[in-house]
């Protein structure tokens, strides 16, 4: 069974892609500090883009997660969840802690979605490798049906081989 919903891994690797695009080459900490700082004072003032991963670039380096084990088995449905139960698994302090609690008001479901994903990409340990392990089950549960079907080369093949036949 999938620890995560696919969704939530997908959001957590596109939120990593545009922290390291914010970075730049080479890394740029004041700019993506700059950038960090613009989007929460945005979120802050009530200006909303609708996207979980510019909210969670927000969050990302200002939450403190504070019950791991829930908010992983949180990360099972993309699409519905208990968002007051989120939001107090996670902490921050000022601007964030401000900004939090406004967007929360006003998109709750976005923001349980977004403290998720900010969590995956900060405990990647905890789901990736579990993942990787189910990519692999899945890959050798289809070679073991190709083998058992192919027990060795079909008549056609031999035939073309055949010293006697046609």
């Amino acid at each position: 069974m999938k620890r995560i919903d696919s969704e939530f891994a997908f959001q957590a690797r596109e939120l990593a892609a545009q922290i390291e695009d914010t970075l730049g080459d080479p890394p740029n900490r004041k700019n993506y500090r700059m950038v960090v700082d613009a989007l929460v004072a945005e979120f802050t003032k009530g200006a909303f883009v609708e996207d979980v991963n510019f909210l969670s670039l927000a969050l990302v380096d200002h939450l403190r997660f504070n019950n791991l084990p829930s908010l992983l088995a949180s990360a099972k449905q993309y699409e519905s969840g208990n968002s007051a139960e989120i939001i107090d698994m996670v902490s921050a302090e000022g601007a964030c802690a401000t900004m939090l609690a406004a967007i929360f008001k006003t998109h709750p479901d976005l923001t349980r979605q977004a403290i998720i994903v900010a969590f995956l990409h900060k405990n990647p340990k905890l789901w990736l490798h579990e993942e990787h392990a189910a990519s692999a089950e899945d890959k050798d549960e289809n070679d073991d049906d190709t083998d058992s079907e192919n027990d060795g080369p079909s008549s056609d093949v031999v035939g073309l081989f055949d010293e006697v036949g046609d």
